[in-house]
């Protein structure tokens, strides 16, 4: 498989400043989108410090000693943000969500932590192939609330599982599967999966591979004032 991918990240229409970071390394075959938290520029510092960390692996490697590097640079950085945020004081968090793309051969792996999401456009059909991280889920999990008043829930941004986020053994979910010609995934963070409905980022996603796809997610979620940093990053896959 050949991979084509476009990002695109910006501050939003009413944050001061970007706390998200991304990763578009197509020749790796290796992508992926932090948002960061943690407030007084700590979101910076854990979102930055993980792309920072993913985008110096090396190239050359098969497809397991990738997987093994992403994992253990996102295991580094959880333990250092965590002595970090130890060391600046009591009650500090300086933590960051990220979800990851691996693509090599016919072969995808997609891993994540918190609710920085990832999604599957395969023959006209988006679906979501992770699963938030976050206090909604857990409510919309156990029944108590409908799927459809999640984002709107006065707790829709309270995630429950992130990188540098206190937890005494820190782990990443994985989904994996086979790659088809002609495959579109986006990796995204929540400020574009909570300003803009499925349908529409479903549209965008199945824009003409000579549109600029993400430029175009970005600016709708623009025109909609979206309140948070917003990240966008699409791979396409072809033989």
């Amino acid at each position: 498989m050949r991979f084509r991918s476009w990002s695109t990240t910006h501050m939003g229409a009413v944050r001061t400043h970007n706390e998200d970071r991304l990763v578009d390394r197509p020749e790796l075959g290796l992508w992926a989108v932090a948002d960061g938290a943690g407030g007084h520029e700590a979101g910076e510092v854990a979102s930055g410090m993980l792309a920072d960390m993913l985008d110096a692996i090396p190239v050359g490697l098969d497809a397991a000693e990738l997987l093994a590097q992403v994992r253990g640079r996102i295991s580094q950085t959880h333990q250092a943000l965590c002595e970090e945020a130890a060391r600046r004081g009591p009650h500090t968090m300086i933590a960051s969500t990220i979800v990851v793309l691996i693509a090599r051969d016919e072969h995808f792996a997609c891993l994540w932590a918190g609710d920085s999401r990832g999604y599957l456009l395969r023959d006209g059909i988006m679906q979501q192939i992770t699963r938030d991280h976050s206090l909604v889920q857990e409510l919309v999990d156990a029944g108590a609330i409908r799927q459809e008043d999640a984002e709107h829930h006065p707790h829709a941004n309270v995630i429950t599982r992130a990188v540098g986020a206190e937890a005494e053994e820190f782990e990443l979910d994985k989904v994996s599967g086979r790659l088809l010609p002609g495959d579109r995934f986006l990796l995204c963070s929540d400020g574009l999966c909570k300003t803009l409905p499925d349908q529409e980022i479903a549209e965008l996603l199945a824009s003409p591979s000579d549109a600029p796809v993400t430029d175009l997610m970005i600016d709708a979620a623009l025109a909609r004032r979206v309140n948070d940093n917003v990240t966008a990053v699409a791979v396409e896959t072809t033989l």
